[in-house]
C-alpha cells in the first residue's frame, strides 16, 4: 500500500470520502455538479476562489456616478493587475471578481493573456454568453485537412445534448434554417433595429453565401425555473440579481443544491490528483486552502476536471507518480500541447445615412450575426479554416458640437448619427509547440512549481486575420455604408477567453489524452470537460459545446460507474 497517511482507513478520510469531486466551479465544472447529483452521487465542488456572490452581486445596481473612477482603472490598478487589465472585461465595476496578478505570476515565454477570475462561479459570471452550435464541419475538419488528430464525435453524438442543456440554459434566438449552421432549441429572439433589418436586406441583395441572422445568447426572454427574465440593462458583467443570463451560480448550482447532494468548498485549491499504482485509478485530489495555506485530500470514486484549460493543465502536470512521470495520464506527451485561442481584434466601422426618426429601445445584450462562410465547402482561400462576423447599428448622443454648459447639454439631447460596427472572431490550429509546461526553477507563493506558456499565432491565423479585416470592409462599403474604417489590431492568445486544447479528445491513445467520452485514456475514472478536452476549436463562442460535452461524459460515467467499470 502507499505510503501517504491521507489512504489509512481513518474517520477522517471517511469524513472526506465522496462519490465524485468535481475541480472548478465554471460552466462546465457547474455542469457536472448539477448532473452528478441529479443523478445520486455526493458531489464534492471544489473552486480556488470566493466567496458565493450570487444574487448580492457588489456593484449589480450600482448608478455610473457612484464609480469614483466612472468604470475607469487607476494607473496602480493597471500596474498591479497587469495581466487582467489587459482585457476589456477588466473595470471598475467588475475588478473584485478577478484573481490578483501579482499573488499569482506565470511566465509568458510569449505573451498570453490569462484572464481569470477568483470567485464562485468562475467565467460562467463574465462570458459574453454568445451560444451556437458547433456544424459538422467543425467536428471534420482535423480529419480533412490533416491538422490536429480527428475527433471521436461528430455533430450528431452531440446533437441531443446541445438540445438537453440549451432547453435548461434558455437561449434566446430564431430557427433561422441555414442547413450548415444548426438551428438550436430556442425562446423568443430579441430583435434587430430598424438600420440592422435594413442591412440584413442590404446584403442578402449583394451575397448569396453571406447570411445576417440575430445572434443567440444565453439572456432569457421567457421564464425559466427560478430565474427572472432579461432587462436589456447590458450589466451582464457585474452579475445578473435576476438570473436572467445563464451561469453556474444562478443556474446550474441551484439546482444541485436542490439535491441535497452536493457540498462546495470555496477556497479551495487543487495541487494534483492522486493515483493509486496498484488500483490503477485516481483515489482523489489535494487541496491547499487558500486562506489557511493547509492541505487536505479529498477522496472520490470519480473526478471531473473543470478548472479551465491552463489550470486544469497545471493539474494534470503536477500529478506526477512512477506510474505517470511526466503527468496524470500523459503517456501521449500531449498534455499542455496544442493551446489554442480565438484571434480577434477586427473592428470595422462605418457611417449610415438616414434613419434620423428611428431609434431603439433597452441595451440589448446580443449582437446580429454572420455565421461562417468561407472555406466550407470548398477550399477557397490561402487559410485553412474560417471564421464569423458579429456586430451592431447604433447612434450615440450628440450632434457633434464642441460647446460646453447649456450647449453641450442641448447637444447631447438629440440623438446623433447611425453607425455601424463589424467584429469576427477566427479558429486557431493547433499546434503541438503551443503549450504549457511548468517550471521546476521557479515557485508560486504556495511553493508549487510555476506555470509557463509558449503561445502565438502562425502564418494562418495572421493570414485570415488579414482576409477578415478585408471582408468587414467588403461587406460595409458594399451595401453602400460611408467613411469606412478598420481599427482592427490582432489580440494576443488568450485574450479571446476561450483557450482550448491542451489534453485533447482523440480515437488513438497515442495521440491523445481522452477518449470519446471525455474519459482519461490511461485513468478510468478521470474525466475532463473543460476546454482543455477540445481537439479543434472551431470559430465560435464554445461554452454551449462545452454544457453539452460536460452532461454527456456525465450520463456516461455514471452508468460505467454503476456497471463497475470504473
Amino acid at each position: 500500500m502507499p505510503a501517504d497517511s491521507s489512504y489509512l482507513n481513518t474517520k477522517a478520510t471517511e469524513k472526506n470520502t465522496y462519490d465524485a469531486i468535481v475541480v472548478g466551479s465554471g460552466i462546465s465544472g457547474g455542469w457536472a455538479a448539477k448532473e452528478l447529483s441529479e443523478k445520486g452521487l455526493k458531489v464534492l465542488l471544489l473552486e480556488r476562489g470566493g466567496p458565493m456572490v450570487h444574487p448580492n452581486y457588489p456593484t449589480t445596481s450600482m448608478d455610473p456616478w457612484e464609480f469614483p473612477h466612472r468604470g475607469a482603472l487607476t494607473k496602480q490598478e493597471i500596474a498591479d493587475q497587469y495581466v487582467q487589465s489587459r482585457h476589456y472585461s477588466f473595470k471598475e465595476d467588475t475588478k473584485h471578481f478577478y484573481i490578483k496578478d501579482k499573488e499569482n505570476p506565470y511566465e509568458e515565454i510569449k505573451r498570453f493573456d490569462w484572464i481569470r477570475p477568483n470567485v464562485v462561479g468562475g467565467r460562467s459570471l463574465l462570458w459574453a454568453r454568445a451560444s451556437y452550435r458547433w456544424m459538422d464541419a467543425d467536428f471534420e475538419a482535423n480529419a480533412k485537412d490533416g491538422h490536429g488528430v480527428d475527433w471521436p464525435i461528430r455533430y450528431k453524438d452531440l446533437e441531443p445534448w446541445y438540445s438537453y442543456v440549451e432547453k435548461f440554459v434558455g437561449v434566446n434566438g430564431n430557427k433561422d434554417g441555414l442547413s450548415y449552421f444548426p438551428d438550436a432549441e430556442t425562446q423568443p429572439a430579441f430583435e434587430m433595429n430598424m438600420v440592422e433589418k435594413d442591412f440584413q436586406k442590404r446584403v442578402a441583395s449583394k451575397f448569396s453565401d453571406r447570411h445576417v441572422i440575430m445572434g443567440r445568447s444565453a439572456n432569457l426572454t421567457a421564464p425559466v425555473k427560478g430565474r427572472g427574465v432579461c432587462q436589456a440593462r447590458n450589466l451582464c458583467q457585474r452579475g445578473c440579481p435576476f438570473g436572467a443570463y445563464f451561469s453556474t451560480n444562478s443556474s446550474t448550482l441551484p439546482a444541485a443544491f436542490e439535491t441535497g447532494n452536493l457540498t462546495l468548498r470555496p477556497y479551495s485549491l487543487v495541487n494534483r490528483v492522486i493515483y493509486d499504482e496498484q488500483l490503477q485509478k485516481a483515489t482523489g485530489v489535494e487541496v491547499l486552502d487558500t486562506q489557511t495555506k493547509q492541505t487536505e485530500v479529498f477522496h472520490a470514486k470519480i473526478i471531473f476536471l473543470n478548472a479551465a484549460t491552463v489550470a486544469t493543465t497545471f493539474i494534470l502536470l503536477n500529478s506526477t507518480s512512477h506510474r505517470f512521470p511526466n503527468g496524470l495520464g500523459n503517456d501521449s506527451d500531449q498534455v499542455g500541447r496544442n493551446l489554442m485561442d480565438h484571434h480577434k481584434g477586427v473592428s470595422i466601422n462605418a457611417d449610415v445615412e438616414g434613419f434620423e426618426d428611428s431609434y431603439y429601445s433597452g441595451r440589448r445584450p446580443t449582437n446580429i450575426y454572420i455565421p461562417r462562410f468561407k472555406n466550407l465547402f470548398s477550399q477557397e482561400k490561402n487559410f485553412l479554416r474560417g471564421f464569423h462576423l458579429a456586430g451592431s447599428a447604433s447612434r450615440g448622443r450628440g450632434n457633434g458640437s464642441n460647446g460646453i454648459g447649456v450647449e453641450l447639454k442641448e447637444s447631447m439631447s438629440e440623438a446623433g448619427k447611425w453607425h455601424m460596427n463589424l467584429y469576427a472572431y477566427g479558429e486557431c490550429l493547433p499546434y503541438a509547440d503551443n503549450r504549457i509546461t511548468l517550471n521546476t526553477s521557479k515557485q508560486d507563493i504556495y511553493g508549487r512549481p510555476q506555470l509557463s506558456i509558449d503561445c502565438s499565432f502562425r502564418e494562418n491565423e495572421l493570414a485570415m486575420h488579414k482576409d477578415m479585416r478585408a471582408t468587414g470592409v467588403e461587406i460595409l462599403s458594399s451595401v453602400g455604408y460611408k467613411n469606412v474604417r478598420d481599427n482592427s489590431a490582432i489580440a494576443a492568445p488568450g485574450n479571446a477567453n476561450h483557450e482550448m486544447g491542451t489534453a485533447r479528445m482523440g480515437k488513438d491513445p497515442k495521440t491523445s489524452v481522452l477518449n470519446g467520452f471525455n474519459q482519461m485514456h490511461a485513468v478510468k475514472n478521470v474525466f475532463i470537460t473543460d476546454g482543455s478536452c477540445m481537439s479543434s476549436i472551431s470559430c465560435v463562442n464554445p461554452s454551449i459545446t462545452f454544457m453539452a460535452l460536460t452532461a454527456r461524459a456525465c450520463d456516461y460515467a455514471v452508468k460505467a460507474l454503476k456497471r463497475g467499470d470504473i
